[in-house]
């Protein structure tokens, strides 16, 4: 008889982001207040944000998210391995995505081109199963859907127009059923610009024009986390957000988190390492960019850009270490970076937040994303997957056991 192996033994890493799913859940209900008798979608693309795919999506669905949403496919069907069931749409697709998986998993695929819908339309007679798809109209923004306008002045037809018709066609075969229809905003961080009305116009010629195509959709929406926030008048049938959902500003210029009545789920720290005395004069990580002023306490953090903490931030972010607030003393490594706390005193496996909800009076990811010179998309996205998640704070209503 062979031996059962032994068991693996766990090694601590010397970071974590602590993820507050109970915020996350929160902030779904002041989105869904916002959104009035629009459903909510929850964006959980990217791995939540960097917060964590399949707790992220759970929770957002406990707060009163009746729908997710993702880029890639491959993200929907990590979701149904993990048993989630509510209503997906994934709408990032490549020639030879490989639908047939995804239509049997009773996901939604975004649509934004007639290829994309013929190879939909060829999976699903293959699979013996009608697809559902969601199409996506350019309306403005210049990306993926099908693009609403004419571009020849001596034709009136659209690739919108094309796209609607083929699903016409197809829906008449039974190949696929349109269950929505969609866009996305160029501008709805800054809602007076004109952009903003010109896309829901926009929008609204797209809708007419398939419904009197004799398409039915059940969902009509455009709402980023911006305009779910500031433009109520474009909420359709679903608001779409996804920033807004782990407690970020995502119009800075407009109002903060505390402002629109979110809080930030992610909290970023790690264990003080190497702490030592240094004199004067000595300079501190490659290049020597940053040289102490005076006799100072170096303290060593184990993470650097590899983790995702922005090489940009050498010498212009700030952690907060014991209740002070230091900045980054020059450039940040692959693996580590440097803090010059001075004269307080520091221990080896003390706290460093990098960033978190700010009620602490630690940095936050926003006040991260200004000093880099960035957007905070970016700082919670970029958190690599060797950053442990922890989770805390499990959802009102929500069984414990299953966070």
């Amino acid at each position: 008889m062979t031996a059962p192996s032994p068991p693996r033994a766990t090694v601590p890493f010397p970071a974590r982001a602590v993820i507050d799913l109970a915020a996350i859940a929160a902030n779904v209900g002041v989105l869904k207040q916002r959104a009035g008798a629009a459903e909510v979608m929850a964006v959980v693309k990217a791995d939540a944000y960097g917060h964590g795919l399949v707790r992220s999506a759970q929770a957002a669905l406990a707060g009163g998210a009746s729908w997710l949403g993702v880029a890639q496919l491959t993200e929907a069907m990590s979701l149904r391995a993990a048993g989630v069931t509510a209503p997906v749409l994934a709408w990032l697709h490549a020639p030879g995505a490989g639908f047939a998986q995804a239509i049997k998993a009773d996901v939604d695929l975004g649509v934004s081109a007639t290829w994309m819908l013929d190879e939909v339309a060829a999976a699903a007679r293959a699979s013996g199963r009608t697809a559902r798809v969601q199409l996506k109209a350019d309306t403005g923004l210049g990306r993926n859907g099908a693009y609403l306008f004419p571009v020849d002045t001596d034709s009136t037809a659209t690739d919108w127009s094309a796209l609607v018709d083929r699903a016409r066609a197809l829906e008449a075969e039974e190949a696929v059923r349109v269950t929505g229809l969609f866009t996305h905003f160029a501008y709805a961080d800054a809602p007076q610009h004109p952009t903003v009305q010109a896309q829901q116009t926009a929008f609204a010629e797209a809708v007419a024009l398939a419904e009197r195509a004799g398409l039915r959709p059940e969902v009509r929406h455009m709402s980023n986390s911006a305009a779910t926030l500031t433009t109520p008048a474009a909420a359709w049938d679903m608001v779409r957000p996804g920033l807004a959902v782990y407690g970020l500003t995502p119009a800075p210029e407009v109002g903060s988190s505390a402002d629109f009545g979110l809080v930030p789920a992610m909290t970023a720290i790690a264990e003080a390492s190497v702490v030592k005395a240094v004199p004067a004069g000595q300079g501190v990580s490659y290049g020597h960019t940053y040289t102490t002023s005076g006799p100072a306490t170096l303290v060593d953090v184990p993470l650097g850009y590899a983790d995702g903490v922005p090489r940009h931030a050498s010498g212009l972010a700030e952690v907060m270490i014991n209740g002070r607030r230091h900045r980054i003393a020059g450039r940040v490594c692959m693996d580590q970076f440097v803090v010059d706390v001075g004269d307080q005193q520091v221990t080896a496996g003390d706290e460093v937040i990098l960033f978190g909800p700010g009620d602490r009076g630690e940095p936050t990811a926003q006040d991260w994303a200004e000093a880099v010179g960035t957007i905070n998309y970016e700082i919670v996205t970029r958190f690599g997957p060797r950053v442990p998640r922890e989770y805390a704070g499990a959802p009102v209503g929500a069984e414990e056991e299953t966070w």
